[in-house]
């Protein structure tokens, strides 16, 4: 199966993007965590995406907050996916890096997910490897049944306690 990368903007971003890492866990993906900036580190950020296919890697994930440049930079490199995380910062609440995130030019595209929303991130990566992969997308359709599931069952407990409050006498009733 082919690996999964995750490019931070910076070492902060590490709270946001552990949900992902988790998740790609939880799937039997390897991941590979990395550190590049698209400002400060640029060469290094445009060589691993230039050479990130013949790495193994199938998707690329990019967190990165305020001007979040680097999902762009990363895609420019590479036909690869790239899927964009962006961070919120203590300015503008991650809008700043949601619109330089999504708003790309024509011919190189990056994904994105919502402000924060590295979980999300990490399953569409898995759902573009399930494309090729049989057996990592059963397991994802096993989650999503699950997930089902679960919601019926608070739907059930929520049914019981509703019945229970509007058929018990009250002590006014008594």
């Amino acid at each position: 199966m082919k690996k999964v990368a995750i490019i931070m903007g910076s070492d902060s971003d590490l709270p946001v993007v552990t949900p992902a890492i988790k998740q790609l866990k939880e799937l039997d993906i390897e991941t590979e965590v990395r550190v590049m900036s698209a400002h400060r580190t640029p060469k290094q950020a445009q060589e691993f995406s230039e050479n990130a296919a013949d790495n193994g890697f199938g998707v690329i994930i990019a967190a990165a907050g305020m001007a979040a440049h680097l999902g762009g930079v990363l895609a420019a490199s590479t036909t690869l996916p790239v899927i964009g995380i962006p961070c919120s910062a203590k300015v503008l609440d991650g809008m700043d890096a949601m619109l330089a995130t999504v708003m790309m030019p024509p011919g190189i595209p990056v994904a994105t997910v919502g402000v924060n929303a590295a979980k999300n991130a990490a399953l569409l990566a898995a759902e573009i490897l399930a494309v090729g992969d049989d057996a990592l997308a059963a397991k994802l359709k096993n989650m999503r049944k699950d997930m089902a599931d679960a919601v019926i069952e608070k739907d059930k407990a929520l049914q019981e306690k509703i019945c229970l409050l509007y058929t018990s006498p009250s002590p006014r009733d008594a």
